[in-house]
């Protein structure tokens, strides 16, 4: 067993744990200009008709100095077994799939002549993380997104 296994947090059913609201805070680096970038957000794992989960994620993105509005939608259908997940662009197109029955999971988007390679690690029952490493001719990036649960409004201490 690798030593780091017992960092992640296994979860049976993705979509179940990924279901709610989340604050989400991701670091983009371009390895090749050393230029940074932030977004921060939330991302909303809402019903999706059919089965799954709609993704809708917006917030800031600040690129050179540059602050702008920043929207991405994804749908995360069940998978082929239990455990998995399917995730597609808004469109309906694959983009990669999801197993967290270990805690952690790395998943594959070739993309044109760049490959995207992320890494999903479940931390606990209110945090993951995604590693994106994005190579090729047209692009060396590192994305790292945290994501935290937001508690529902029901749930939080009343301030009297």
């Amino acid at each position: 067993m690798d030593a780091r296994e017992n960092e992640f947090w296994p979860v049976a059913d993705p979509l179940a744990y990924l279901s709610g609201r989340w604050r989400v805070e991701r670091a983009v680096r371009d390895l090749a200009s050393g230029d940074e970038g932030r977004f921060t957000g939330t991302t909303v794992f809402g019903p999706l008709d059919g089965g799954g989960l709609l993704h809708e994620e917006s917030g800031v993105f600040t690129w050179r100095g540059v602050a702008r509005p920043a929207t991405r939608t994804l749908r995360f259908l069940p998978g082929p077994v239990p455990g998995r997940a399917e995730v597609r662009f808004a469109d309906g197109r694959p983009f990669h799939d999801l197993d967290l029955t270990r805690g952690r999971y790395i998943a594959d988007h070739p993309c044109a002549a760049d490959l995207y390679r992320g890494e999903f690690t479940v931390l606990d029952a209110g945090r993951w993380r995604t590693v994106w490493r994005v190579g090729g001719p047209a692009k060396d990036l590192e994305l790292t997104t945290d994501y935290t649960r937001e508690e529902p409004a029901g749930d939080r201490p009343r301030e009297d």
